[in-house]
């Protein structure tokens, strides 16, 4: 199934999508209030400010993070206000999709639930798609491919800024790549964004460029470079 009118989505919420997700689809999965709020810790490091060059946004946020805290934050660009600290970082790019993309149900793929999340955590962790914790799976629906009865595929919906749904920890266990799994699991997963008239997005790190080679292939383009960064709270 495709998109029949993605021009009737705003993609300006892109350009801070983890702020738009969290204060909208994914409110019941925030903390704070104000101008900086963050994921619970057990759902996801990502944090959003309200803009990036707001003192109070951040203020507000280290209310949330608390002294010494860390967050994870998309878009900031390496700007953050005094006393908050940079870790680490690295940059990005944003895909969105095209008419081209076309998802397609998978009669193969099955829903990941709770009883699901050891499985899931041991392949991100031989695999390393990203930041993915216990309750990760609850911020949108997630599908995995299994062969003689272990999970070797997972890809899944994490943000959802206004009319978009991210998909991400796309993976595969080293013993399965090559075989296509991975793009079948995204056209499902696209597939079931469309259904629910949204479009789909995607991350990736700018040096990856195997993985966005996969994505282009699959009708995404790129949209713009972003940048993902540690931050840490004034302590």
């Amino acid at each position: 199934m495709s998109l029949s009118r993605p021009d009737l989505i705003r993609d300006d919420v892109l350009d801070n999508p983890a702020w738009h997700s969290l204060t909208g689809v994914h409110a019941a999965l925030a903390e704070g209030s104000g101008l900086g709020r963050r994921y619970r810790p057990d759902v996801s490091i990502f944090a959003g400010v309200s803009d990036p060059h707001d003192p109070q946004a951040w203020r507000d946020l280290a209310d949330v993070v608390g002294p010494g805290g860390t967050v994870l934050i998309t878009g900031a660009g390496g700007v953050c206000s005094e006393g908050w600290e940079m870790v680490s970082g690295g940059e990005g790019v944003q895909l969105v999709d095209t008419p081209r993309v076309v998802g397609s149900q998978d009669p193969e793929a099955v829903v990941l639930g709770d009883a699901d999340v050891p499985e899931m955590l041991d392949l991100v962790a031989r695999t390393e798609p990203g930041p993915f914790g216990k309750s990760t799976h609850t911020m949108g629906t997630y599908l995995g491919l299994r062969h003689e009865g272990r999970l070797v595929a997972m890809t899944g919906q994490r943000m959802h800024p206004d009319g978009w749904v991210e998909i991400s920890a796309v993976c595969t266990a080293p013993e399965a790549r090559g075989r296509g799994l991975a793009s079948r699991l995204v056209r499902a997963v696209t597939a079931d964004i469309h259904a629910r008239g949204r479009r789909a997005l995607m991350h990736a790190a700018v040096d990856n460029t195997s993985a966005i080679s996969v994505y282009e292939r699959l009708g995404f383009e790129v949209r713009r470079r972003t940048t993902f960064e540690l931050f840490r709270a004034p302590s």
